[in-house]
């Protein structure tokens, strides 16, 4: 399970961020985690729940924000969902796109500390 490691990731930054911004605890970390990024939203709770013991997030709570994935085409201008799995075929024009707007991000948002 590689939530794990990407767990233990967000640990090690949001204590970083925490530490270097003064901060006690933390009460919360916030993550977007994109459709097309290749993490289990709640397999990454349970890793979090794992991985935060000991740490300045031990109470911590993980709010995951997913993300949809969004294409362009160019040959329409139109955005379109691509889903899961992913289809970049156009529903407007039937042609396919390469420009994918969305749907791959993992990245730490907000990191809350106890006051």
């Amino acid at each position: 399970m590689h939530e794990l490691s990407i767990a233990t990731a967000i640990v090690e930054q949001a204590g970083e961020i925490a530490r270097a911004d003064g901060g006690g605890d933390v009460s919360s970390v916030t993550v977007r985690v994109g459709e097309l990024a290749g993490v289990v939203p709640d397999a990454l709770c349970f890793a979090f729940e794992v991985a935060r013991d000991g740490t300045l997030l031990a109470s911590a709570d993980l709010v995951v924000e997913q993300v949809t994935a969004v294409a362009w085409c160019g040959g329409c201008a139109e955005e379109f969902a691509v889903g899961m799995p992913p289809f970049f075929w156009c529903p407007a024009c039937d042609k396919p796109s390469q420009d994918l707007r969305s749907g791959r991000e993992l990245e730490i948002t907000a990191v809350e500390s106890v006051p």
